[in-house]
């Protein structure tokens, strides 16, 4: 605000410049950015989410860099009642007082688009909790409906209350802070009971065989959730008491430069902390995803040294070389080729060892003794021996005769399926909404649970 010192508002715009470091670093390792990109696949709702959540950070951040730098530019001046305090909004020169009332439009649209964010979350969650597995479109609900409501009544009242009040700095930044601390606040107390209810709902998941990963995720939302909320207090209430002090004909608190400093920093690190939960929550990051990804392109990597190898074994001017190296690197004292543990039933290898040996002249025995005792590496010992494995036998599960318990016949079983396949097949019959089950964000629950019917099992041998 325009009577704040430059310091609290630099301390502001540090924090939500560190926020956007954490915005960049968390997309790119979240997927590279790929969450970003306008395609069909993700479908309008999600993009709407997506896209409106990023222009809330920059949108909310440019107010306190802006006018940090301002309050800088300007300086101080020293009055015969107040002494030495930042130079007050009618002192200003006329280029910064043109740019006031945009930072301000700026901080409403941005805090409007917050609201419109955590009104989903909020109207989802209670769309969850409370619609069973019958009813399975979130799109037709009556939340969806309040939320599409809300939002419009979100993003037009905030820059409107902006607009009407531009005329009187002072009272145009009080109104913006009394208007966005309440609509904020209301919806941190209306999500309050969500996370009451929440043990007693995932309690009531695991009675229902819900996925044990689903369900560490919904818990690690839960107590995101919370911690979120505490910092949601932290920013919205700060904020509250300025707007209303602000509003009202006597301004104790805004005339004390230490209370007024003080709400500021905190409700500064309520914004930016309370953000970057919601980031994590929209999108989560799976380390062991990324674990796994990363050693997939290293493999990918390494794959083009293998075929360079795999070429040698089939080059038709170093016939030596070809024979020597399949046989003489997998032949033990028996003369048994191994590949991959698995004995393969094909002609001796020490035959075929001897008559490469055979061919070589006294000049190049050396060489062929260097070749014969070269480590040749896995990627190409797969590859050459490719189509020998092909006739490896596979391992068949043991077959169990049926067996009588009393009067009762005991069938045989072969297959036996996993754990997460059994939380698949209870879906069909489960009470819980279908959303649930494929849980992975707020703003992908949506498109999961729209999903066919349709079942895909895998069964593991025993």
């Amino acid at each position: 605000m325009s009577h704040l010192s430059p310091a609290s508002l630099l301390v502001w715009a540090i924090i939500t410049t560190l926020l956007g470091t954490f915005l960049f670093f968390h997309l790119w390792s979240f997927d590279r950015f790929k969450c970003l990109r306008w395609n069909r696949k993700s479908g309008a709702f999600k993009r709407i989410m997506t896209y409106s959540y990023l222009l809330t950070i920059p949108l909310i951040a440019s107010y306190p860099i802006g006018l940090s730098a301002i309050k800088y530019y300007e300086g101080f001046v020293a009055l015969p009642v107040y002494g030495i305090i930042p130079k007050p909004i009618e002192l200003w020169r006329p280029l910064s007082r043109r740019f006031n009332l945009p930072l301000t439009l700026c901080l409403s649209v941005g805090w409007s688009l917050e609201m419109v964010t955590h009104l989903e979350e909020l109207c989802f969650w209670l769309f969850l909790i409370n619609a069973g597995s019958s009813q399975q479109s979130w799109f037709h609900s009556f939340y969806f409906k309040t939320w599409v409501v809300g939002s419009i009544v979100a993003v037009t009242y905030m820059p409107v209350i902006t607009a009407l009040t531009h005329s009187d700095p002072l009272k145009s930044e009080a109104y913006t802070f009394l208007a966005g601390s309440l609509g904020s606040l209301s919806l941190t107390l209306w999500f309050t009971p969500i996370l009451l209810m929440f043990p007693s709902f995932l309690r009531n998941l695991r009675k229902e065989g819900v996925d044990t990963n689903t369900i560490v995720r919904l818990t690690k939302f839960s107590e995101l959730n919370m911690i979120r909320i505490f910092f949601r207090f932290l920013f919205t209430v700060p904020l509250l008491i300025l707007g209303i002090d602000g509003a009202r004909p006597h301004h104790h608190i805004n005339e004390s430069m230490f209370w007024t400093d003080l709400l500021v920093m905190v409700a500064g690190f309520g914004c930016a902390i309370s953000s970057a939960i919601t980031l994590v929550i929209f999108f989560p990051r799976s380390v062991e995803g990324e674990i796994a990804a990363r050693d997939e392109r290293k493999r990918s990597r390494s794959g083009h040294t293998d075929a360079y190898d795999a070429s040698l074994c089939e080059s038709p001017n170093d016939f030596t070389r070809t024979k020597i190296t399949r046989h003489s690197t997998h032949t033990f004292n028996y003369g048994t080729p191994v590949l991959n543990s698995k004995l393969l039933l094909i002609s001796s290898p020490k035959t075929n060892v001897q008559a490469g040996m055979d061919d070589l002249s006294d000049q190049n025995h050396s060489s062929a003794v260097r070749v014969m005792c070269e480590p040749v590496r896995t990627g190409s010992i797969d590859k050459c021996w490719a189509d020998e494995e092909q006739d490896a036998l596979a391992s068949l599960p043991p077959l169990r005769p049926n067996r009588k318990k009393g009067d009762d016949i005991e069938l045989a079983t072969i297959h036996q399926m996993t754990e997460s396949n059994v939380a698949k097949l209870n879906i069909r019959t489960s009470n819980v909404n279908r959303m649930v089950h494929n849980f992975t964000s707020p703003i992908d629950l949506a498109y999961n649970g729209q999903q066919s019917g349709r079942t895909w099992l895998s069964f593991n041998k025993s």
